[in-house]
């Protein structure tokens, strides 16, 4: 997915539905932190991309919540 398609995507959703956004991808992280250090992971990009994504999806719900 796109990153305008992806945060135009977030910010529809409420605080709550961010909040399990944020904790599905903290758990994929994890995940593939897991794989990469067992040297199952192929695409190692992917971190990159989910670690962003959870600085989007936490900086929304900062926005969100200030406002």
């Amino acid at each position: 997915m796109k990153t305008k398609e992806f945060l135009d995507e977030l910010k529809t959703k409420s605080v709550e539905e961010l909040s399990t956004d944020l904790v599905t991808a903290k758990k994929e992280l994890f995940n593939l932190k897991f794989q990469n250090a067992t040297n199952q992971l192929e695409n190692t990009s992917r971190i990159k991309e989910v670690r962003r994504n959870i600085a989007r999806i936490q900086t929304l719900i900062a926005e969100k919540s200030n406002a």
